[in-house]
């Protein structure tokens, strides 16, 4: 049975990382370019999955299709796919193709289709899969995450307890590059419990890496209430980056607490003034257009963001709501004429990045931070 996986760029380090656990079962996933052979794989998130739609329904190959968006809404989408992966997807996906090679009952959990849906009962355990193969991806350290934010997908697909690599099992893999990166919802949060951190296991990890480290930047960004001086001292002392790339997402105290955000504008203003001192260059996340967003509110934040661009980098985005969250449904509110005056002139002189007024962007396009 021929298995093809539909090469799409926001999806490169889930076909890394599913490539290398197909791999161990005896599958390949072929990289191709539009649907063929016996069955394509896909791995969708909420920005590209109307795109890939008809093709997916013209498909005379078997369809499979899992990532964020098909995990928020598998009853939509098994209405024109043959399989949903539902959540994670290094333990089902092999047994799914192992099943429909043979012609067995394909009733596999985490698995939905149009007629029938079994919820997983598994959680995938890092260190019993390769980070990658012959397909090349970035580490992934950490998986879930112990907050709710109202606008995040992480919690709803990965679970609430953190889930960590071990130690050796990451200086394996990140040791084949010059230049080890990582994937975490929260790097800083490495060996905890995603609130109470463990820098001494961080500090254990950088010890076991032989080559340049980037930390604490993307694709490894970190939360402003773990910036402290410790972790500081750690990025100093054992890594490449320059740059340290967290999320304040706004600098309105009253929408941070409505979002759950387990923060405070105080966090995010004592993050920028460590990083200052420890000359390390703050990039800072932003989110604009909440839903329930006043006027105040949003001046608010406008205000840290022009106070952050004095010290380092600032990446803005227009609010979106995604499927699964607890603000799915609900659109973003306008800007106001100023906010958007504001963020453009910041834009034109360098200090700031991203789309304030079309929130795709954010899904094709991520700065550059400390990338040779």
């Amino acid at each position: 049975m021929k298995v093809n996986w539909r090469l799409i760029h926001a999806a490169r380090n889930s076909y890394a990382a599913l490539y290398a656990a197909c791999e161990q079962t005896g599958i390949i996933l072929n990289p191709v370019d539009e649907p063929t052979g016996d069955v394509t794989c896909y791995s969708l998130n909420s920005i590209n999955e109307p795109i890939f739609r008809d093709e997916i329904k013209n498909s005379e190959s078997l369809t499979i299709v899992g990532g964020p968006h098909a995990t928020a809404r598998y009853w939509d989408v098994a209405n024109y796919v043959d399989y949903v992966i539902v959540g994670e997807g290094e333990y089902t996906l092999p047994i799914l193709l192992k099943r429909i090679e043979k012609g067995n009952d394909v009733s596999v959990p985490g698995v939905a289709t149009k007629d029938s849906y079994i919820p997983a009962d598994t959680n995938v355990r890092l260190d019993a899969y390769p980070s990658f193969s012959q397909m090349k991806g970035y580490v992934e350290i950490s998986r879930g995450c112990p907050f709710t934010c109202g606008f995040c997908q992480t919690p709803q697909i990965f679970g609430h307890c953190m889930r960590h690599r071990s130690i050796d099992s990451i200086a394996l893999y990140a040791n084949r590059y010059e230049h080890s990166r990582f994937v975490s919802p929260n790097a800083f949060a490495y060996g905890s419990d995603g609130i109470h951190p463990r820098f001494d296991k961080i500090e254990h990890l950088f010890q076991h890496l032989k080559h340049k480290i980037y930390f604490g930047t993307f694709p490894s960004e970190v939360r402003p209430e773990f910036i402290c001086e410790t972790s500081v001292n750690l990025v100093k002392k054992y890594c490449a980056n320059t740059k340290i790339h967290f999320g304040a997402q706004s600098g309105s105290n009253a929408i941070l607490q409505r979002l759950k955000r387990g923060h405070t504008v105080e966090d995010i203003i004592s993050a920028v003034e460590l990083c200052r001192d420890y000359e390390l260059i703050p990039i800072v996340d932003f989110i604009l257009g909440f839903p329930d967003e006043t006027d105040e509110e949003q001046i608010e934040t406008t205000k840290l963001i022009s106070w952050v661009t004095k010290y380092g980098m600032v990446h803005a985005h227009r609010f979106m709501p995604l499927p699964g969250t607890p603000l799915a449904e609900t659109p973003a509110r306008s800007l106001l004429p100023k906010t958007a005056q504001l963020l453009g002139k910041l834009a034109f002189s360098g200090k700031l990045t991203g789309s304030w007024n079309d929130p795709e962007i954010r899904f094709f396009k991520r700065p550059s931070n400390d990338i040779p």
